[in-house]
């Protein structure tokens, strides 16, 4: 599975961006080649983001800079696709691995599918990693950028939280998706890291996702 007439379900592709105007063009383009549209949400940037990707054949939402989730959001309510992915806009996620994270869904296994990184650089992520598999013991990298899942999945997720990480896995189990992972390798990209002090309020919206999975399960029994 390589190309859009060797696929059974329709993909779309949402990349959140934020003043990405130098890399964006070149990141539409080579998701296109794997997907039905690609819709880019412009969150408030101050630079050509909108305008580069439009030209490079992407659908653009604008919206005011509200943050990752809120442009994730955003795009999901936007897509058409049975199966949406979502990308980063910086060039890091490689477009040539999206067949492989789309087959467990067109093969009926997974309605929500992880792309693993190797390596995940910050101790806290390890950490809400860590706190989800307390509940979901067979996911591993639960803050990646790059996943799909079922249209129907998106269009129900509120991911109440400061980031992904653990609440884009926790949430989608507790309406009873099935999760996969499918092991990726990152693109070197020369970006900033800077501390990710949101971590440390994301750990309490973990918990409650944690406590509320935790019941469901128990209710079930």
């Amino acid at each position: 599975m390589s190309a859009r007439d060797s696929r059974e379900l329709s993909v779309s592709v949402v990349i959140p961006a934020y003043n990405e105007a130098t890399r964006i063009g070149k990141v539409v383009r080579e998701a296109l080649a794997f997907a039905d549209e690609v819709i880019v949400v412009d969150d408030g940037s101050i630079d050509d983001t909108a305008s580069v990707a439009k030209g490079a054949g992407a659908q653009v939402v604008r919206q005011a800079n509200a943050g990752y989730i809120a442009a994730v959001k955003r795009g999901f309510r936007q897509a058409r696709g049975d199966v949406v992915v979502t990308m980063d806009a910086d060039g890091e996620h490689r477009a040539e691995d999206i067949p492989r994270l789309v087959s467990p869904i067109v093969q009926g296994r997974a309605d929500l599918v992880l792309g693993r990184r190797q390596r995940i650089a910050r101790p806290s992520e390890r950490f809400l990693n860590w706190l989800t598999r307390l509940r979901v013991p067979q996911v591993h990298d639960t803050g990646t950028g790059f996943r799909a899942l079922r249209r129907e999945l998106a269009s129900r997720l509120q991911l109440h939280g400061r980031c992904i990480c653990g609440i884009s896995v926790l949430e989608p189990v507790t309406l009873g998706a099935r999760v996969a992972e499918v092991p990726i390798e990152l693109a070197q990209v020369q970006k900033p890291r800077r501390i990710a002090w949101f971590h440390i309020p994301q750990v309490w919206y973990v918990l409650i996702w944690l406590i509320a999975y935790g019941k469901k399960k128990k209710a079930r029994t």
